[in-house]
């Protein structure tokens, strides 16, 4: 049973990279599950009006999620969804960037997802999935999260953007959350016996970078089908390919973002 009253233990991990189809939503998602396998319970928040992550799940229509909690149509408790034991969902919605425009004319808009969490009870951890760009509610998980981090691959399109988004998590932290950590930068669609010279070149040049280079994750997560086929089944890869490399490597990455947390 989802109950809210104010707890300060959660931990709020932000997956967040403003170029799409870097595996956030799929990090976002195993990660979680990597959680529960080791007996914590989980938030999970949908932040992008694509819907990838609530997609991932077979949810109650009941019309409520992300959007109308914002908009103070409903509560946090309303719209909050078991997907599985010891699992949580706020599920998003395609109106939900319309909410986000509503919401970014006030002021104290970037705090809006920290009140909501101030409220949650029984959580060990949020994870917020983000949307592609750098708006209002990027800049509002930064500021209630403890952690970030970056899921990117290892092409020149890719990198060349993550400049950006490190000076807006610095901004964040001056301004908004001094307590953001900026946990790593990890690469996806990636394993480090690739032959590609342009991968292997690029992953050097940023594990040898004089700011990149501390937050390059030891863990990759390697091309794998199974990672594809169980979030189509709407299924926990780790029951759904345990022994996968897709299941080997999520858990391989939780282990690495705790140690940084």
């Amino acid at each position: 049973m989802f109950t809210i009253a104010y707890i300060v233990t959660m931990q709020t991990i932000v997956f967040a990279n403003h170029k799409g189809g870097t595996g956030k939503t799929t990090s976002c998602l195993n990660v979680a599950y990597a959680l529960v396998q080791q007996g914590k319970t989980v938030l999970l928040m949908d932040c992008d009006a694509q819907c990838n992550l609530s997609q991932s799940f077979t949810l109650e229509a009941n019309g409520k999620n992300l959007g109308t909690v914002l908009l103070g149509q409903a509560s946090l408790s309303d719209v909050v969804q078991e997907v599985g034991e010891g699992l949580y969902l706020v599920p998003s919605a395609h109106d939900l960037s319309e909410a986000e425009d509503k919401i970014s004319k006030k002021p104290g808009a970037e705090f809006s997802l920290k009140e909501l969490l101030e409220e949650v009870e029984d959580i060990d951890y949020c994870l917020i999935d983000t949307p592609g760009g750098l708006g209002k509610l990027t800049y509002a998980a930064l500021t209630a999260a403890t952690a970030v981090f970056i899921p990117a691959q290892p092409e020149y399109y890719g990198i060349e953007g993550l400049v950006g988004l490190l000076d807006v998590c610095r901004q964040v932290q001056k301004r908004l959350n001094k307590d953001l950590k900026i946990g790593g930068l990890f690469f996806t669609q990636y394993n480090r016996s690739d032959r590609r010279r342009a991968q292997r070149d690029m992953v050097t040049l940023l594990e040898t970078h004089e700011v990149f280079g501390p937050l390059v994750m030891r863990t990759t997560i390697r091309p794998n089908v199974s990672l594809v086929e169980a979030q189509i089944e709407k299924e926990n890869v780790f029951a759904y390919a345990p022994d996968s490399n897709g299941a080997h490597d999520y858990e391989a990455l939780t282990t690495e973002i705790l140690s940084r947390i």
